[in-house]
Protein backbone atom coordinates (compact mmCIF):
# COMPACT_ATOMS: atom_id res chain seq x y z
CA UNK A 1 0.00 0.00 0.00
CA UNK A 2 1.32 3.36 -1.00
CA UNK A 3 1.22 6.37 1.29
CA UNK A 4 -0.21 8.96 -1.05
CA UNK A 5 -3.03 11.28 -2.01
CA UNK A 6 -4.59 10.74 -5.40
CA UNK A 7 -7.72 12.64 -6.44
CA UNK A 8 -9.69 12.12 -9.65
CA UNK A 9 -12.14 14.59 -11.17
CA UNK A 10 -15.69 13.48 -10.38
CA UNK A 11 -17.48 12.51 -13.60
CA UNK A 12 -21.23 12.14 -13.06
CA UNK A 13 -24.30 13.60 -14.75
CA UNK A 14 -27.30 15.20 -13.05
CA UNK A 15 -29.30 11.97 -12.74
CA UNK A 16 -26.35 10.22 -11.15
CA UNK A 17 -25.76 13.18 -8.82
CA UNK A 18 -29.38 12.93 -7.66
CA UNK A 19 -28.85 9.25 -6.91
CA UNK A 20 -25.71 10.08 -4.92
CA UNK A 21 -27.69 12.56 -2.83
CA UNK A 22 -30.24 9.86 -2.00
CA UNK A 23 -27.87 7.04 -1.10
CA UNK A 24 -24.88 8.86 0.35
CA UNK A 25 -26.06 12.37 1.19
CA UNK A 26 -23.58 13.80 -1.28
CA UNK A 27 -24.26 17.23 -2.78
CA UNK A 28 -20.67 17.72 -3.88
CA UNK A 29 -17.36 15.88 -3.91
CA UNK A 30 -16.95 14.31 -0.43
CA UNK A 31 -14.12 15.07 1.92
CA UNK A 32 -11.66 12.30 2.65
CA UNK A 33 -11.26 9.05 0.75
CA UNK A 34 -13.82 8.01 -1.82
CA UNK A 35 -14.46 5.83 -4.83
CA UNK A 36 -17.55 6.53 -6.91
CA UNK A 37 -18.69 4.00 -9.50
CA UNK A 38 -21.14 5.06 -12.23
CA UNK A 39 -22.55 2.75 -14.91
CA UNK A 40 -19.86 0.16 -14.27
CA UNK A 41 -16.89 2.54 -14.46
CA UNK A 42 -14.82 4.56 -12.00
CA UNK A 43 -16.27 8.08 -11.90
CA UNK A 44 -13.95 9.50 -9.23
CA UNK A 45 -11.47 8.47 -6.56
CA UNK A 46 -9.48 10.06 -3.77
CA UNK A 47 -7.04 8.43 -1.37
CA UNK A 48 -5.44 9.86 1.76
CA UNK A 49 -2.30 9.26 3.77
CA UNK A 50 -4.17 6.75 5.93
CA UNK A 51 -6.69 5.26 3.50
CA UNK A 52 -5.74 3.71 0.17
CA UNK A 53 -8.16 2.46 -2.49
CA UNK A 54 -6.84 0.03 -5.10
CA UNK A 55 -8.63 -1.47 -8.10
CA UNK A 56 -8.75 -5.26 -7.90
CA UNK A 57 -6.68 -7.23 -10.38
CA UNK A 58 -9.84 -8.64 -11.95
CA UNK A 59 -11.27 -5.09 -12.29
CA UNK A 60 -14.47 -6.26 -10.57
CA UNK A 61 -14.22 -3.98 -7.55
CA UNK A 62 -11.79 -2.38 -5.13
CA UNK A 63 -9.69 -3.09 -2.05
CA UNK A 64 -9.74 -0.46 0.70
CA UNK A 65 -6.80 -0.39 3.12
CA UNK A 66 -7.17 1.58 6.36
CA UNK A 67 -3.99 1.99 8.37
CA UNK A 68 -3.83 0.99 12.05
CA UNK A 69 -4.68 3.87 14.37
CA UNK A 70 -6.59 5.90 11.76
CA UNK A 71 -9.10 8.15 13.55
CA UNK A 72 -12.00 10.39 12.50
CA UNK A 73 -11.75 9.63 8.79
CA UNK A 74 -14.39 8.50 6.34
CA UNK A 75 -14.63 6.48 3.14
CA UNK A 76 -17.44 6.93 0.59
CA UNK A 77 -17.88 4.14 -1.97
CA UNK A 78 -21.33 4.60 -3.57
CA UNK A 79 -22.46 2.98 -6.82
CA UNK A 80 -24.96 4.53 -9.24
CA UNK A 81 -26.56 3.09 -12.36
CA UNK A 82 -28.49 5.24 -14.84
CA UNK A 83 -28.14 3.01 -17.90
CA UNK A 84 -31.09 0.69 -18.49
CA UNK A 85 -30.07 -2.93 -19.01
CA UNK A 86 -26.78 -2.71 -17.12
CA UNK A 87 -26.09 -5.74 -14.90
CA UNK A 88 -22.96 -6.00 -12.75
CA UNK A 89 -21.33 -7.84 -9.87
CA UNK A 90 -18.86 -5.88 -7.71
CA UNK A 91 -16.53 -7.14 -4.97
CA UNK A 92 -15.17 -4.68 -2.39
CA UNK A 93 -12.83 -5.75 0.42
CA UNK A 94 -12.10 -3.58 3.48
CA UNK A 95 -8.96 -4.13 5.54
CA UNK A 96 -9.32 -2.10 8.75
CA UNK A 97 -6.16 -1.87 10.86
CA UNK A 98 -5.93 -2.25 14.62
CA UNK A 99 -7.31 0.58 16.76
CA UNK A 100 -8.74 2.45 13.76
CA UNK A 101 -12.04 4.35 14.14
CA UNK A 102 -13.67 5.16 10.80
CA UNK A 103 -16.99 5.68 9.01
CA UNK A 104 -17.74 3.92 5.73
CA UNK A 105 -20.64 5.08 3.54
CA UNK A 106 -21.70 2.79 0.72
CA UNK A 107 -24.98 2.16 -1.05
CA UNK A 108 -26.38 1.83 -4.54
CA UNK A 109 -28.85 3.88 -6.55
CA UNK A 110 -30.49 2.73 -9.79
CA UNK A 111 -32.37 5.04 -12.18
CA UNK A 112 -34.06 2.92 -14.84
CA UNK A 113 -35.83 4.86 -17.54
CA UNK A 114 -36.00 1.98 -20.04
CA UNK A 115 -37.57 -1.44 -20.46
CA UNK A 116 -34.53 -3.63 -19.75
CA UNK A 117 -33.60 -4.97 -16.31
CA UNK A 118 -30.91 -3.08 -14.35
CA UNK A 119 -29.12 -5.05 -11.64
CA UNK A 120 -26.34 -4.54 -9.11
CA UNK A 121 -24.94 -7.33 -6.95
CA UNK A 122 -22.40 -6.08 -4.42
CA UNK A 123 -20.27 -8.22 -2.12
CA UNK A 124 -18.56 -6.29 0.68
CA UNK A 125 -16.08 -8.16 2.87
CA UNK A 126 -14.81 -6.58 6.10
CA UNK A 127 -11.65 -7.61 7.91
CA UNK A 128 -11.82 -5.56 11.12
CA UNK A 129 -8.65 -5.56 13.18
CA UNK A 130 -8.12 -5.78 16.93
CA UNK A 131 -9.95 -3.03 18.86
CA UNK A 132 -10.95 -1.26 15.62
CA UNK A 133 -14.31 0.52 15.33
CA UNK A 134 -16.30 0.86 12.12
CA UNK A 135 -19.60 2.56 11.40
CA UNK A 136 -20.95 1.27 8.09
CA UNK A 137 -23.94 2.89 6.36
CA UNK A 138 -25.48 1.29 3.28
CA UNK A 139 -28.52 2.74 1.52
CA UNK A 140 -30.39 1.45 -1.53
CA UNK A 141 -32.70 3.52 -3.72
CA UNK A 142 -34.47 3.14 -7.05
CA UNK A 143 -36.05 5.67 -9.40
CA UNK A 144 -37.04 6.15 -13.06
CA UNK A 145 -40.29 5.74 -14.95
CA UNK A 146 -39.20 2.88 -17.23
CA UNK A 147 -40.76 -0.57 -17.17
CA UNK A 148 -37.42 -2.30 -16.57
CA UNK A 149 -36.82 -3.88 -13.17
CA UNK A 150 -34.44 -2.42 -10.59
CA UNK A 151 -32.70 -5.27 -8.76
CA UNK A 152 -30.10 -5.17 -5.96
CA UNK A 153 -28.54 -8.08 -4.09
CA UNK A 154 -26.10 -6.82 -1.44
CA UNK A 155 -23.98 -9.29 0.51
CA UNK A 156 -21.92 -8.28 3.54
CA UNK A 157 -19.33 -10.64 5.01
CA UNK A 158 -17.71 -9.60 8.30
CA UNK A 159 -14.83 -10.90 10.39
CA UNK A 160 -14.17 -8.98 13.62
CA UNK A 161 -10.99 -9.56 15.59
CA UNK A 162 -10.65 -9.33 19.38
CA UNK A 163 -12.28 -6.20 20.80
CA UNK A 164 -13.43 -4.96 17.40
CA UNK A 165 -16.79 -3.29 16.80
CA UNK A 166 -19.05 -2.83 13.78
CA UNK A 167 -22.19 -0.70 13.72
CA UNK A 168 -24.07 -1.38 10.49
CA UNK A 169 -27.05 0.62 9.24
CA UNK A 170 -28.84 -0.79 6.21
CA UNK A 171 -31.68 1.17 4.60
CA UNK A 172 -33.98 0.48 1.64
CA UNK A 173 -37.04 2.71 1.50
CA UNK A 174 -38.02 3.16 -2.13
CA UNK A 175 -37.91 1.90 -5.67
CA UNK A 176 -36.25 -1.55 -5.58
CA UNK A 177 -38.32 -4.23 -7.30
CA UNK A 178 -36.41 -7.24 -5.99
CA UNK A 179 -33.65 -7.64 -3.42
CA UNK A 180 -31.91 -10.38 -1.49
CA UNK A 181 -29.88 -8.89 1.35
CA UNK A 182 -27.39 -11.22 3.06
CA UNK A 183 -25.21 -10.43 6.07
CA UNK A 184 -22.80 -12.96 7.60
CA UNK A 185 -20.51 -12.26 10.56
CA UNK A 186 -17.95 -14.07 12.70
CA UNK A 187 -16.85 -12.51 15.98
CA UNK A 188 -13.75 -13.14 18.12
CA UNK A 189 -13.28 -12.48 21.87
CA UNK A 190 -14.96 -9.27 23.12
CA UNK A 191 -16.03 -8.33 19.60
CA UNK A 192 -19.39 -6.64 19.05
CA UNK A 193 -21.77 -6.06 16.17
CA UNK A 194 -24.95 -3.97 15.99
CA UNK A 195 -27.06 -4.24 12.83
CA UNK A 196 -30.06 -2.01 12.17
CA UNK A 197 -32.19 -2.59 9.08
CA UNK A 198 -34.97 -0.33 7.78
CA UNK A 199 -36.95 -1.56 4.83
CA UNK A 200 -40.10 -0.68 2.91
CA UNK A 201 -41.72 -2.42 -0.06
CA UNK A 202 -44.75 -1.52 -2.14
CA UNK A 203 -46.49 -2.57 -5.35
CA UNK A 204 -45.35 -6.08 -6.25
CA UNK A 205 -41.85 -5.73 -4.84
CA UNK A 206 -40.03 -8.55 -3.06
CA UNK A 207 -37.40 -8.24 -0.33
CA UNK A 208 -35.52 -10.96 1.51
CA UNK A 209 -33.18 -10.27 4.43
CA UNK A 210 -30.89 -12.94 5.81
CA UNK A 211 -28.60 -12.54 8.83
CA UNK A 212 -26.20 -15.25 10.03
CA UNK A 213 -23.96 -14.41 13.01
CA UNK A 214 -21.42 -16.72 14.67
CA UNK A 215 -20.49 -15.60 18.18
CA UNK A 216 -17.27 -17.56 18.41
CA UNK A 217 -15.39 -15.44 20.92
CA UNK A 218 -15.74 -15.20 24.67
CA UNK A 219 -17.87 -12.18 25.66
CA UNK A 220 -18.75 -11.44 22.05
CA UNK A 221 -22.18 -9.91 21.37
CA UNK A 222 -24.64 -9.24 18.55
CA UNK A 223 -27.78 -7.15 18.27
CA UNK A 224 -29.79 -7.52 15.04
CA UNK A 225 -32.78 -5.19 14.67
CA UNK A 226 -35.06 -5.06 11.63
CA UNK A 227 -37.97 -2.68 11.10
CA UNK A 228 -39.97 -3.04 7.92
CA UNK A 229 -43.19 -1.98 6.23
CA UNK A 230 -44.84 -3.98 3.44
CA UNK A 231 -47.54 -2.26 1.38
CA UNK A 232 -49.89 -3.20 -1.49
CA UNK A 233 -49.06 -6.67 -2.91
CA UNK A 234 -45.40 -6.73 -1.87
CA UNK A 235 -43.73 -9.63 -0.06
CA UNK A 236 -40.98 -9.77 2.55
CA UNK A 237 -39.00 -12.59 4.15
CA UNK A 238 -36.85 -12.06 7.26
CA UNK A 239 -34.34 -14.77 8.25
CA UNK A 240 -32.11 -14.33 11.28
CA UNK A 241 -29.76 -16.90 12.74
CA UNK A 242 -27.45 -16.34 15.72
CA UNK A 243 -25.11 -19.10 16.87
CA UNK A 244 -23.74 -18.78 20.40
CA UNK A 245 -20.52 -20.78 20.34
CA UNK A 246 -18.98 -19.37 23.52
CA UNK A 247 -19.89 -17.27 26.52
CA UNK A 248 -21.73 -14.51 24.64
CA UNK A 249 -24.88 -12.42 24.25
CA UNK A 250 -27.12 -12.33 21.19
CA UNK A 251 -30.39 -10.58 20.40
CA UNK A 252 -32.52 -10.64 17.27
CA UNK A 253 -35.61 -8.50 16.78
CA UNK A 254 -37.99 -8.11 13.83
CA UNK A 255 -40.86 -5.59 13.93
CA UNK A 256 -43.01 -5.24 10.83
CA UNK A 257 -46.11 -3.36 9.71
CA UNK A 258 -48.29 -5.04 7.10
CA UNK A 259 -50.64 -3.06 4.86
CA UNK A 260 -52.99 -3.82 1.96
CA UNK A 261 -52.53 -7.33 0.53
CA UNK A 262 -48.87 -7.62 1.51
CA UNK A 263 -47.28 -10.75 2.98
CA UNK A 264 -44.47 -10.92 5.57
CA UNK A 265 -42.66 -13.95 6.99
CA UNK A 266 -40.25 -13.70 9.93
CA UNK A 267 -38.09 -16.71 10.81
CA UNK A 268 -35.71 -15.98 13.69
CA UNK A 269 -33.41 -18.76 14.90
CA UNK A 270 -31.04 -18.90 17.86
CA UNK A 271 -28.71 -21.78 18.69
CA UNK A 272 -26.78 -22.08 21.95
CA UNK A 273 -23.70 -24.28 21.64
CA UNK A 274 -22.26 -23.16 24.97
CA UNK A 275 -23.66 -23.25 28.51
CA UNK A 276 -22.99 -19.51 28.92
CA UNK A 277 -24.56 -18.36 25.66
CA UNK A 278 -27.43 -15.94 26.40
CA UNK A 279 -29.63 -15.53 23.33
CA UNK A 280 -32.99 -13.84 22.73
CA UNK A 281 -35.17 -13.51 19.66
CA UNK A 282 -38.33 -11.44 19.12
CA UNK A 283 -40.66 -11.06 16.14
CA UNK A 284 -43.85 -9.04 15.74
CA UNK A 285 -45.97 -8.42 12.63
CA UNK A 286 -49.19 -6.43 12.61
CA UNK A 287 -51.25 -3.70 11.03
CA UNK A 288 -51.41 -0.08 12.16
CA UNK A 289 -53.76 0.28 15.10
CA UNK A 290 -56.94 2.16 14.27
CA UNK A 291 -56.73 4.32 17.38
CA UNK A 292 -53.33 5.61 16.24
CA UNK A 293 -54.85 6.87 12.99
CA UNK A 294 -57.88 8.35 14.74
CA UNK A 295 -55.69 10.21 17.20
CA UNK A 296 -53.72 11.87 14.39
CA UNK A 297 -56.91 12.64 12.47
CA UNK A 298 -58.17 14.62 15.44
CA UNK A 299 -55.13 16.85 14.89
CA UNK A 300 -56.29 17.65 11.36
CA UNK A 301 -54.59 14.96 9.28
CA UNK A 302 -56.41 12.85 6.71
CA UNK A 303 -56.36 9.07 7.14
CA UNK A 304 -53.69 8.80 4.40
CA UNK A 305 -51.55 11.52 6.00
CA UNK A 306 -51.88 9.89 9.42
CA UNK A 307 -50.85 6.53 7.99
CA UNK A 308 -47.81 8.11 6.33
CA UNK A 309 -46.76 9.83 9.57
CA UNK A 310 -46.95 6.55 11.48
CA UNK A 311 -44.93 4.67 8.86
CA UNK A 312 -42.27 7.37 8.69
CA UNK A 313 -41.93 7.43 12.47
CA UNK A 314 -41.71 3.64 12.60
CA UNK A 315 -38.86 3.54 10.06
CA UNK A 316 -36.78 6.32 11.67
Amino acid sequence: MENKSNKDLLKVDQIQMTLLEQIAGLHEVPAGAYNIRANGEKAGRNTTANIDIVTRDDNMGINIYIKPGTKNESVHIPVVISKSGLEEVVYNDFFVGENADVTIVAGCGIHNGGDAKSKHDGVHTFHIGKNAKVKYVEKHYGAGDGMGERIMNPETVVEIDEGGFLEMESVQIKGIDSTKRVTRAKLADNAKIIITERLMTHGKQYAESEFDVDLNGENSSANVISRSVAKDDSKQLFLSKINGNNKCQGHSECDAIIMGNAKISAIPEITANDLDAALIHEAAIGKIAGDQIIKLMTLGLTAEEAEEQIVNGFLK
